[in-house]
């Protein structure tokens, strides 16, 4: 790993407006670093933050969307590095696609259904390529058929094709090599399986596996399935609320949880291998980001809650210290005393 983190975000609040004079904090408290070559995934139920965070990060919120508070520092190709919050629309626009790109959510609505597979692939080399750099049309023509043979699909196939002529898999696969075509070292993927069937989920996995492999980029991807992110993460954060509340490696997360929440996630689904254990559910339901709890949001769910509990908001604290980001931490005042007997994935 490199000494350098590749991302480094610190105290990062997002905010969506609500009204004339009322906001809803959708992010609070975010810090992490994240190193080249690096997979992490942000996991957690729906309406916690994580699609929040993850366009928060390359500044692709909605209108009524706003970073208020903290900072994103990049470390570019040349190795300069730059707060991603302050860069100016024309420098955001070249960092987009050729330093950090996302895939988003959906890949059956995320082409515009008017266009051809073609024309996106284009748009993006002409629109996104560093200062002074062109390409013509035939080179245009030849970076797309390289991508899409990178995500083994049949240019000849596809290029003509609008988004309805394709697969669930096809578009997914498509939509990956479309994030690649400027050779960004980060890439946000946004619930890349969601909507596509179980073989088709299985192939995705296995080519996000050989293209990190392959080419080296750091990802960040958001998900709601432990099994997926068990599967391609070096290291996982749970949130809840809008904040990180545990954090580590992947077999922190899965085999020794420190935060009631993340344990009760693993409890609440399917083992990928051995004999069907006793399924238990989380009580109670998330909070409304609009009415917090005080102190611990997890605290009205929780099985360990104690009066210091609802006093104070429980801080991100380290458990072990390692180096490239990679320290098991927790918000959680009991964290001694979380007990879990449930795995994922097996060990072996």
């Amino acid at each position: 790993m490199s000494e350098e983190p590749i991302l480094s975000v610190r105290d990062l609040r997002i905010t969506y407006q609500t009204g004339r004079n009322s906001e809803v904090v959708a992010a609070r408290d975010v810090e992490f670093d994240l190193y080249p070559g690096q997979s992490m995934a942000l996991v957690g139920e729906s309406g916690c933050g994580k699609t929040t965070l993850g366009l928060g990060l390359l500044r692709l919120l909605p209108k009524l969307g706003r970073i208020p508070q903290g900072e994103i520092v990049y470390r570019r190709k040349d190795g300069t590095t730059a707060d991603i919050l302050k860069m100016g629309k024309e420098e955001l626009r070249r960092f987009r696609w050729s330093e950090a790109a996302m895939v988003f959510q959906g890949a059956m609505n995320a082409f515009n259904p008017v266009q051809r597979i073609g024309a996106h692939f284009a748009d993006t080399l002409k629109d996104h390529l560093p200062e002074g750099k062109r390409l013509s049309k035939t080179e245009i023509r030849e970076r797309s058929e390289e991508l899409l043979r990178m995500v083994r699909l049949e240019p000849g196939r596809v290029l003509p094709s609008f988004p309805h002529e394709l697969s669930g898999g096809m578009k997914q696969r498509a939509l990956i090599a479309l994030a690649l075509a400027l050779n960004p070292q980060v890439l946000v993927l946004d619930e890349p399986t969601t909507a596509l069937d179980l073989l088709t989920q299985c192939s995705i996995v296995e080519e996000l596996h050989r293209l990190r492999a392959e080419f080296g980029f750091t990802m960040i991807f958001i998900t709601h399935d432990l099994g997926l992110a068990a599967e391609l993460a070096d290291r996982v954060s749970t949130m809840y609320a809008g904040r990180i509340i545990e954090t580590g490696t992947a077999e922190d997360i899965f085999y020794d949880p420190r935060h009631p929440y993340t344990s009760g996630l693993i409890n609440a689904v399917l083992p990928v291998v051995g004999d069907l254990p006793q399924l238990a559910s989380i009580p109670g339901s998330p909070p409304s980001l609009a009415t917090l709890p005080a102190g611990c949001a997890f605290g009205p769910r929780c099985e360990y809650v104690q009066d210091r509990c609802r006093e104070a908001v429980p801080a991100l604290e380290p458990l072990t210290d390692r180096p490239d980001g990679l320290t098991h931490a927790t918000a959680c005042l009991r964290a001694e005393d979380v007990q879990h007997s449930r795995e994922v994935v097996s060990r072996a």
